[in-house]
């Protein structure tokens, strides 16, 4: 089973990634819609999302539990000056941090699957619904990322 998780974890970033590289270079600096982050932002957003979520899988994973903040998301993204990265840096330290998060959901134990995550003031859930709920994240924000292109 932990396997299967993994595989799917693997298929679906590469899936997304795959369509970041398809988005035109030209769209970075540009809004997803009027008042929002620009795409270069939400690429960030997600860098640290991976970043967020690379400490809940490990501490999970080898402690055998999780509990631990949620994040500030708009001062995070600030603080890192996202906005003003190169296009082509965003997507390879998006791809970098996948690797990680891929290799590290390759090696959990399938018993640590269940391992009870806490984040923030929100009830525990399983190790396993985080993982499934960081790929239904990125989806969330590939919508937003294509909104109104070709890759869309």
């Amino acid at each position: 089973m932990p396997e299967q998780l993994a595989q799917w974890f693997c298929t679906e970033l590469d899936d997304v990634h795959s369509t970041l590289l398809a988005l035109p270079a030209e769209l970075a600096d540009v809004p997803w819609r009027d008042s929002g982050w620009t795409r270069k932002q939400i690429v960030g957003h997600l860098l640290d999302s991976a970043t967020n979520n690379r400490q809940r899988f490990v501490r999970a994973a080898s402690e055998g539990a999780y509990a631990g903040p949620r994040y500030a998301q708009d001062a995070w993204v600030a603080a890192h000056g996202y906005a003003e990265q190169p296009w082509a840096t965003l997507l390879g330290w998006w791809e970098a941090e996948h690797e990680l998060l891929i290799a590290i959901v390759d090696r959990i134990p399938s018993e640590r699957l269940e391992a009870s995550c806490a984040v923030g003031d929100d009830a525990p859930v399983k190790l396993r619904f985080l993982i499934e709920d960081y790929v239904v994240h990125q989806r969330w924000h590939l919508r937003q990322l294509t909104a109104g292109t070709e890759a869309a």
